[in-house]
């Protein structure tokens, strides 16, 4: 599962700002929002990407009604590190592989057959596809190692556009500056508490302490709050974390984004498809991927 979207942009550059500059003179984001995606996804922040997915995701447990679905799924509670992986690899062979690759067809199709199992209201898959778009975009810019560019946050716009439109996500609009709105809007209204909420959410926790030493875990779990806003926090039933260890978290992570900025252009992408995961260790097939009582036909 090694190959990946096709770039022309000066990969092997020892300047650190070559994929920056060859995006901005030489793409457009309406038309090549994949390669754009796929640069920066790849080649410029590719860890910070994935965090931020982590806690796009995380903030939409905040939300009762979609918790409440995925309580009662059991999912979270007994297959939640598989779920983790699964969610990961659906996403990240997308935006490596392409949309309309094989793996990318067959991704989207299993989301929507997964999806479809459930009553999901229209406004909530809105909602998260929302935040695939706009965490990226806040995390790069408070901790990224240089600023995304608007080719760079339009092109994430309509690169999750155009995947909401094939799953059939309805009234998505036409802007990033009215989705945005919406983004802030629903958060407003609907970061409220519900049980369902820290259910999913402490099993989200749990899945994120688990690849951390028993010792640690106390102090990692800090960490995670600190990276929630306190009506998120509210809403999961969570305390809010110490201050100082939230100020050390966050401008840790500031601290690292202004490190790399100093050090060497990665020259080969790194392909989250392409290693080993807690749940697949040897391998996987697209087909795999998804809610276990979904694949089994239960």
């Amino acid at each position: 599962m090694t190959e990946h979207i096709h770039t022309h942009a000066p990969v092997n550059s020892r300047d650190r700002f070559t994929i920056a500059h060859y995006i901005e003179s030489e793409l457009d984001p309406e038309k090549d929002y994949e390669e754009i995606v796929f640069l920066v996804g790849s080649y410029e922040y590719p860890w910070l990407l994935r965090k931020s997915l982590e806690f796009a995701l995380f903030r939409t447990y905040g939300v009762p009604h979609t918790s409440r679905i995925l309580k009662a799924t059991g999912q979270f509670e007994r297959h939640g590190q598989k779920r983790y992986d699964d969610t990961t690899l659906l996403l990240a062979g997308i935006a490596e592989k392409g949309i309309d690759s094989e793996y990318g067809k067959a991704a989207i199709a299993g989301m929507n057959r997964f999806h479809g199992r459930y009553n999901i209201q229209n406004r909530d898959m809105l909602y998260v596809l929302s935040t695939f778009v706009f965490e990226p975009i806040r995390w790069h810019e408070r901790f990224g190692w240089r600023t995304p560019t608007q080719k760079e946050k339009l092109a994430n716009f309509y690169f999750w556009r155009e995947i909401g439109l094939r799953m059939g996500i309805q009234d998505i609009p036409e802007t990033i500056a009215a989705f945005e709105s919406f983004n802030i809007a629903h958060e407003a209204e609907h970061f409220v508490y519900d049980e369902a909420n820290q259910v999913i959410g402490e099993a989200t926790v749990r899945v994120f302490l688990n690849w951390y030493p028993a010792f640690v875990r106390p102090l990692a779990r800090e960490i995670i709050y600190s990276f929630l806003n306190d009506q998120l926090l509210e809403a999961f039933g969570f305390p809010k974390p110490h201050s100082v260890i939230r100020w050390f978290a966050q401008g840790g992570l500031w601290l690292m984004g202004r490190v790399m900025r100093w050090l060497p252009p990665r020259r080969a992408p790194f392909l989250y498809t392409a290693i080993p995961t807690r749940t697949y260790p040897h391998g996987y097939e697209v087909t795999e991927l998804g809610p276990t009582e979904v694949l089994n036909g239960d």
